[in-house]
């Protein structure tokens, strides 16, 4: 079983940065794959990025329209994954969630969510023009 918490949502300027994190509980952290999806009001959950676990390669994986912008990362010795996301726009607005999953995902096949076994509660990211 894994617990996930996200925080470090907020309002931010467009153009500005905000970092993102995920705590999360058991012992199994570091081989899971762990992402991040985001979901706008109005329209379908998206994927943003993904990160392999320990023995798979820690490789990471991203929606093209956040590559350069977004970085995921994970620091497997507190558990936590993060996004550190910079020159945030408007459209970036939405609820990011992190999830996991206890197998590895190469590309495309992260992008799927049924996939993902846990989820965060979410943190809400505003981004004014």
């Amino acid at each position: 079983q894994v617990q996930l918490v996200d925080s470090g949502g907020g309002l931010v300027q467009a153009g500005g940065s905000l970092k993102l994190s995920c705590a999360a509980s058991g012992r199994t952290f570091s081989t899971y794959t762990m992402a991040w999806f985001r979901q706008a009001p109005g329209k379908e959950p998206e994927f943003v990025a993904a990160i392999t676990g320990v023995g798979i390669g820690g490789n990471t994986w991203y929606a093209d329209s956040m590559k350069g912008r977004f970085t995921i990362s994970r620091d497997n010795t507190k558990n936590t994954l993060y996004l550190q996301m910079n020159s945030l726009k408007p459209d970036d607005t939405a609820v990011y969630y992190c999830a996991a999953r206890p197998d590895g995902c190469v590309g495309y096949m992260c992008y799927n969510r049924a996939r993902y076994t846990y989820w965060g509660q979410g943190t809400q990211v505003t981004v004014s023009s």
